[in-house]
């Protein structure tokens, strides 16, 4: 079991949605959050709501986990402050949700920096210190786009997948060289955060859209009791054993339950204003 009480707990992309909502879990069973985010209003606001709830102080710090020569500074930053890190949880995520042409090179780099080659950055900031120790919790946010693709979502799953890549890996090098240090990925369907608004789902039994409440609280918990996976819900689990079908046979599947239409519909956090 990881236990919350007295941890350091570094949350990126800690200012919003699931990640604000785990540092005030985390907060709550005792834990100090440490928090990184590239919105200094957003960070404000959460730090005064974990001091309101601890009545301790709150660590907040603007990083751009993209860049990692800033993930190093800030990082070394937070070790000078806060002491050492106990708890790694990687939630800062961006989506562009345009299919492949429509979207800029840019903004594919972007979400590639973001979702996957920061998972690199702060690990190797961070895990030196839990080496030492033999001790600590890597925590990946990862997403069912990880696990099969999605039309419309070309960089995002791309960027997903590589990210369960990353956690598997990471796993079993540390099963060798560091058993003591655990790691958890979270592969969630779409979650009503606002980043994917506008998403639609086929079958709310089998594909529900997530509540962002239940989410974080399932991370929390699955932290705690030191869980490898968590696929939310049960259905996207089943996708590796679909994949001995025959292709046809699997797409077919994919399109009955609605994932490849799903983000026909979306617009996104910061939906641009009609056209006159």
């Amino acid at each position: 079991m990881t236990s919350l009480a007295g941890r350091n707990v570094l949350i990126t992309g800690g200012a919003s949605g699931i990640g604000r909502l785990i540092a005030l879990k985390t907060a709550a069973r005792g834990g100090n959050p440490v928090l990184w985010d590239i919105s200094a209003e957003n960070l404000d606001r959460v730090l005064q709501e974990l001091r309101e709830l601890t009545q301790r102080p709150a660590h907040g710090y603007i990083c751009d986990v993209s860049d990692h020569h800033a993930v190093y500074r800030v990082a070394a930053q937070v070790k000078q402050d806060v002491g050492p890190i106990h708890i790694l949880v990687n939630n800062a995520g961006v989506v562009t949700g345009k299919r492949l042409l429509d979207a800029t090179d840019e903004q594919i780099q972007r979400t590639i920096a973001v979702n996957t080659m920061a998972l690199f950055w702060t690990s190797r900031a961070f895990l030196p210190d839990m080496t030492a120790a033999n001790a600590g919790h890597v925590v990946t946010i990862a997403s069912a786009a990880g696990i099969v693709g999605v039309p419309g979502l070309a960089d995002y799953c791309a960027s997903k997948w590589a990210a369960v890549g990353f956690d598997e890996s990471l796993r079993r090098e540390l099963r060798q060289t560091s058993p003591g240090i655990k790691t958890t990925v979270v592969c969630p369907y779409f979650i009503d955060t606002g980043m994917f608004h506008g998403v639609k789902s086929r079958s709310s039994w089998l594909l529900p859209i997530l509540k962002e409440e239940s989410v974080a609280e399932k991370i929390v918990r699955a932290i705690l009791a030191d869980r490898p996976r968590l696929v939310m819900p049960w259905l996207p689990s089943t996708v590796p054993l679909l994949r001995i079908l025959p292709v046809r046979v699997f797409d077919a599947i994919v399109d009955l339950l609605g994932v490849s239409n799903a983000m026909d519909t979306f617009v996104g956090r910061n939906p641009k204003p009609p056209s006159p």
